[in-house]
């Protein structure tokens, strides 16, 4: 192992690495009974190996999905006053739980709370690595060996088959299912209360959409009867948006603040889905409440890290310039591309596609819907634009995953479709295209 390729080879991968790979090569090859000459074809096939095995398993990819906010492959894109912030934390220390003025011992949410307060209307907040871990929390902390009643028709799933009840279950409350399916009035709340219950929950149905004959509970209504009944009401929003959505032509979404002013005494939202931050989950409402979460032992096993603190405090800043939000955080600048803006892009792609493709495959323009994704907006749709590749075929999916930064669309009708949507880098895009290795 002297010549200049096994040195570079070291040089790159470490010694160790080489060695073990050229004795697996080696004995591969004596297994198959397949000869192979020593030197620069060993050397080259331990190259590949080396190359392939040191390549990350969480790889950038290009979201050509037509779902924005798709859980699978991350959520919300940051903006860059956010990746810039956790670079920052992450080169060195800094006082995650350190108060610089006191000189003492500091409280980790101090670095978020005061903004969220502002932004939602709510006396006191906390932040936890998920949604699911906020309610898990609240449950836990405020219900623990008592009922909650809950309408039937909020029972939800959400992605990865976890259940509500499920979550509910492992908090240690029970459950009190409420009304039916399709409709739950007051009354029904009204008679389920009792000496054993701990809080009423409401869920905002984020992911489906009950039609036609159906009721359901206004939160204000919620609210004062908890307040007469002495109970906490809670409300798990979900997808956590701070602001109305409609004013950028999208469509309406409650707000956490709305839910506060509805009388909620905590609600608790996802940051990683209309929010557009990191993934996180916030407890938010009565300062009282709050601290009692605090004090839950489960709070420390649930906690979020200073990268996460740094990126959801620069998103969170981001906010106080509404009128400029739209330019500078993704998740909401992808949202609002406009139709006629991807139909451009499509036209400038689609040369550059069907070139790498040859004549085997058609590609054409088309016009499409995109899906916001992450339990937002469920039946709701955002016109868009891509491309479809005929025939499509799951060897020609695979091939544009295999590109150098993967390209993952979707299959339909026997065509593959590019919506293009979430391409920002038009450029990176194209230019590897020539390296597409599609089946003829």
């Amino acid at each position: 192992m002297r010549c200049a390729e096994a040195q570079t080879l070291v040089a790159r991968h470490g010694r160790d690495a080489v060695v073990n790979m050229v004795r697996q090569v080696l004995a591969q090859a004596r297994a198959e009974q397949i000869t192979i000459a020593a030197g620069p074809p060993v050397l080259a096939e331990v190259s590949a190996r080396l190359a392939l095995s040191a390549q990350p398993s969480l790889r950038a990819v290009f979201n050509l999905t037509g779902t924005v906010l798709h859980t699978n492959l991350g959520r919300a894109v940051l903006p860059t006053e956010a990746i810039e912030a956790m670079l920052d934390a992450a080169r060195g220390a800094v006082n995650l739980e350190y108060d610089l003025e006191l000189g003492e011992r500091g409280e980790r949410d101090a670095h978020l709370e005061p903004m969220l307060c502002e932004l939602t209307g709510a006396e006191a907040a906390t932040v936890v690595n998920n949604n699911a871990a906020a309610l898990l929390l609240v449950l836990n902390t405020l219900a623990m060996g008592k009922t909650v009643p809950t309408s039937r028709g909020e029972l939800v799933e959400i992605g990865g088959s976890f259940r509500l009840p499920d979550i509910m279950g492992r908090s240690g409350c029970r459950l009190l299912e409420v009304g039916t399916t399709n409709r739950t009035h007051l009354h029904d709340f009204a008679q389920a209360i009792g000496p054993d219950s701990g809080l009423v929950l409401k869920v905002h149905a984020s992911n489906f959409v009950i039609e036609g004959f159906s009721a359901s509970v206004p939160e204000a209504g919620l609210a004062a009867l908890c307040r007469s009944r002495g109970l906490p009401f809670v409300v798990d929003l979900g997808s956590g948006a701070l602001i109305d959505f409609s004013r950028f032509g999208l469509p309406h979404e409650p707000t956490v603040a709305q839910a506060l002013k509805s009388g909620a005494d905590l609600v608790t939202f996802s940051t990683d889905k209309l929010l557009g931050g990191p993934q996180a989950g916030v407890i938010a409402g009565r300062a009282e409440l709050v601290a009692q979460v605090r004090r839950n032992p489960m709070k420390r096993a649930l906690r979020v890290d200073k990268l996460t603190i740094a990126a959801l405090a620069a998103v969170l800043r981001l906010y106080a310039d509404p009128d400029r939000l739209v330019q500078r955080l993704p998740t909401l600048r992808l949202l609002t591309r406009t139709q006629g803006e991807l139909q451009a892009l499509a036209q400038r792609v689609r040369p550059a596609v069907q070139s790498a493709l040859g004549a085997a495959h058609d590609v054409q323009t088309l016009d499409c819907d995109s899906q916001i994704g992450s339990g937002a907006f469920p039946v709701r749709t955002l016109p868009s634009a891509g491309l479809a590749i005929h025939p499509g075929s799951a060897a020609l999916a695979l091939a544009f995953r295999r590109l150098p930064v993967p390209v993952l669309g979707r299959l339909h009708n026997g065509r593959f479709l590019l919506d293009l949507r979430c391409l920002q880098d038009e450029y990176g895009f194209v230019a590897q295209l020539p390296r597409l290795a599609a089946p003829s």
